[in-house]
């Protein structure tokens, strides 16, 4: 026997998408100011890092193509 399932309406789906979304919302653990200001200083350092690593490793091998060609 097949068992018909009754499709909900469009707007019904969206109600119910954004209600779960709000529920899984309320579950978060939000970081703190502190926390948050502490993680962006380090993502800021790091991008930094490799920044001034792919500058060196760069200016090497331009030098050594220099020297090839």
């Amino acid at each position: 026997m097949a068992e018909t399932v009754a499709k909900k309406s469009f707007f019904a789906r969206i109600r119910d998408y954004f209600s779960g979304v709000r529920s899984e919302m309320k579950k978060v653990s939000w970081p703190s100011r502190k926390d948050t200001f502490k993680y962006t200083v380090v993502v800021i350092v790091v991008c930094a890092a490799f920044a001034v690593l792919f500058w060196v490793l760069d200016t090497i091998f331009l030098a050594l193509l220099g020297l090839i060609v």
